[in-house]
């Protein structure tokens, strides 16, 4: 009998050939119907890519809710999610998000013309919730002070400053004019459990100039993975620099995944050194996540 052939098996795409499809799913999502999008073997399938841990941390519980997007007539894009925050009382947080994979030609329009990312529209990402889960933990640090969350993306980390630390005032920024909608909306969705604190969003662009009434007027700054791409650091440097208050009780802090690459934030140490505020990086892993966040 003829010895059978075996061909070798297909090569796995590289993830980089998967993320230039998840644009390419993007660029043709007004053209095409979702059988053709969809239409692709397992080994083809863009799901595959890490790009964020799925579901997140689970640190801070959190539930879809379907029924607020019949209620309230949202796009097909977004999607409710409920966060039960671990402190005591109920206290929970509803916050509007894009659904993942969600990103159409007029997003990357508008990226263009803004000169601004995407990354705060895709997703909440993992780093948010971490940095939400210290700041429950740490509520000392924002007690009566004036707060900046810069990239905030949906919003979570301010979110949650706002209801259980007691914090003069919460300004929660973003560059994307879209994500900075959003923001604007969690803030109304989440109007009664603010107490006296203030809350706002703002359109902060590190590259533009900022207003007066802005400048060297926060007591706290905080951010997650906001160092990922090196050639903002400069303007994120100077912007810390620009806003935070000339005070030994000022702080900045920052909350990134350790990578491979040296993208946690940690070379901005030298850039952000000064004796007029202190400036704080927390790479963490996920194993020894929660006790770092929590102590």
């Amino acid at each position: 009998m003829a010895e059978e052939s075996s061909s070798p098996p297909p090569l796995r795409p590289s993830r980089a050939s998967l993320r230039w499809q998840i644009l390419r799913r993007a660029l043709l999502s007004g053209t095409t119907t979702p059988s053709e999008l969809d239409g692709r073997s397992p080994q083809n399938n863009t799901k595959y890519i890490s790009r964020k841990f799925a579901g997140g941390f689970k640190l801070i519980p959190c539930v879809p809710l379907n029924s607020h997007l019949e209620e309230k007539r949202c796009s097909q894009r977004d999607a409710f999610v409920c966060y039960q925050l671990p402190v005591e009382g109920d206290l929970k947080l509803t916050l509007l998000h894009r659904t993942e994979d969600c990103i159409n030609f007029n997003d990357f329009e508008i990226s263009t013309r803004y000169d601004i990312d995407t990354t705060g529209l895709i997703c909440s990402w993992p780093s948010e919730e971490v940095l939400a889960y210290f700041c429950m933990n740490h509520g000392g640090i924002f007690r009566s002070k004036r707060v900046l969350e810069l990239g905030s993306g949906f919003g979570l980390a301010s979110l949650v400053v706002a209801a259980t630390t007691e914090a003069c005032e919460v300004i929660i920024s973003d560059g994307n004019p879209q994500v900075v909608d959003y923001i604007q909306r969690n803030i109304n969705l989440n109007s009664g459990v603010y107490g006296d604190t203030k809350v706002w969003p703002l359109a902060l662009h590190w590259n533009q100039e900022h207003t007066s009434d802005l400048l060297n007027t926060f007591d706290v700054i905080i951010a997650s993975d906001c160092t990922f791409f090196k050639e903002f650091h400069e303007s994120l440097a100077t912007t810390i620099k620009l806003l935070l208050k000339h005070s030994e009780d000022s702080e900045a802090i920052f909350f990134s995944p350790r990578r491979v690459a040296t993208n946690d934030g940690s070379e901005l140490d030298g850039s952000l050194a000064s004796p007029k505020f202190q400036v704080t990086f927390f790479s963490y892993v996920f194993p020894a996540l929660e006790s770092l966040v929590a102590n």
